[in-house]
């Protein structure tokens, strides 16, 4: 019997560890989550390239600069200032110099040694000068009260061009206001 007592001993044993076993839950059949993705920022879009700016077989042809003229006079003098938004800085201004009884002429902006003013009857480059004590860079001419350019600019029928290397042309109206300005100089 004592065989039979090992081979009940043994069944039991092996029962208990196949009962313990059986009590041991089934692996999860389902995949472990995997990390969520690290949110990154989209690379930036550039920026589209400026559009071109179309060419004129003749700058008369191009639209003209949206804007208007308006005439402001102080202690220095008279000034004809175009600006394309109420309110907003001037594209280019004439002035009367009322101390040295010149004209400038100035836009905003560093550009090269030259502005070239075109009218329906004259084209002429003046040489220019970078500057600015405070605000903003801006550039100009002078000119004398007496030049033959100005009467062009007054008289021209429609506009004038300011073209200034490094700078988008304007194609300005030839309004009262400066003719104005340049009779002031007279």
């Amino acid at each position: 019997m004592k065989a039979s007592h090992s081979a009940i001993a043994r069944v039991l044993l092996l029962s208990s560890a196949l009962l313990a076993a059986g009590c041991v839950p089934a692996p999860d059949s389902t995949p472990a989550p995997s990390p969520s993705p690290v949110q990154t920022d989209p690379a930036p879009t550039p920026a589209p390239p400026p559009a071109p700016t179309p060419d004129y077989e003749n700058w008369i042809d191009a639209p003209a600069t949206p804007g208007n003229w308006t005439y402001q006079a102080d202690e220095g003098g008279t000034q004809a200032l175009f600006s394309g938004q109420s309110g907003s800085m001037s594209n280019f201004t004439i002035t009367c110099e009322r101390n040295t009884r010149m004209i400038r002429m100035t836009r905003p902006g560093a550009a090269a040694d030259r502005i070239v003013i075109r009218t329906e009857t004259a084209a002429s480059a003046l040489p220019s000068a970078n500057g600015q004590v405070s605000g903003p860079p801006r550039t100009s001419t002078v000119v004398a009260p007496k030049s033959p350019l100005l009467d062009a600019m007054a008289l021209t029928k429609g506009r004038f061009a300011v073209e200034t290397p490094g700078l988008p042309t304007l194609y300005l109206p030839a309004w009262a206001e400066v003719t104005r300005v340049i009779e002031d100089c007279r």
